[in-house]
């Protein structure tokens, strides 16, 4: 029992760790997509697309690992609560990735010159999608449900600035329909963004469920719409 007891923890600590990694690989990933399309980095979007497969590896192990312990350790409550929002935030974390995988194909595709009107604001989307993201994963490591509280706070300046982003868009394409060529993607990139935050939310929930054992749904949660 002892030996067992032994290995349960060890699984649980490689369950946080894992999750800090793919946590770390989102925000550097969010980071490096913004680079690619505001500064046309291409080599940032070259390595967005080569960390997926990290991505998805990591994915696998948590998955892996929740359901290892769930099936084979029998956690105690205050555990089985770490191990089941840790296989459901997971989803949250992935999604996003997939995401920054999405905007870096969109950035090679770009005509040169397209992202002036809207560089800034696409920045600062991607800087408070990350940001929300950081707070969430840290939130849900520490096992802090007031921090996890705080990221839905943030939530609606992400959203004040995709609206931001979609005004400007649409003043472009009215001033100049035909000098528009690649805001249509560009107001796809600041979509996703926007939706980044609104999975970051997902993980707070799941955050605050972790620290607390009450899940409110305040994120994207089970309804996907895209």
């Amino acid at each position: 029992m002892i030996v067992t007891r032994v290995g349960y923890t060890r699984q649980l600590n490689e369950l946080s760790e894992h999750f800090a990694r793919l946590g770390q690989q989102v925000i550097a990933d969010i980071n490096a997509s913004a680079l690619a399309v505001c500064e046309a980095d291409a080599g940032s979007a070259e390595g967005i697309v080569e960390a997926r497969r990290t991505s998805e590896r990591l994915r696998r192990l948590i998955e892996d690992s929740c359901m290892s312990l769930m099936l084979l350790q029998q956690p105690l409550a205050r555990d089985l609560r770490l191990v089941t929002s840790s296989f459901r935030a997971v989803t949250d974390l992935a999604r996003i990735d997939e995401m920054c995988s999405d905007i870096a194909i969109l950035s090679l595709e770009l005509p040169a010159g397209s992202v002036a009107p809207v560089a800034q604001i696409v920045g600062r989307l991607a800087e408070g999608a990350a940001t929300m993201v950081e707070r969430a994963t840290t939130a849900f490591l520490v096992s802090d449900g007031g921090m996890a509280e705080g990221v839905f706070a943030t939530d609606d300046a992400v959203d004040a600035l995709y609206e931001e982003a979609r005004t400007a868009v649409v003043s472009v394409l009215r001033a100049d329909g035909d000098g528009g060529e690649g805001l249509p993607e560009l107001l796809m990139v600041a979509k996703y963004y926007e939706r980044m935050g609104d999975h970051a939310q997902g993980i707070a929930d799941w955050a605050v469920f972790n620290a607390t054992g009450l899940y409110r749904g305040r994120g994207i949660g089970e309804v996907e719409d895209e």
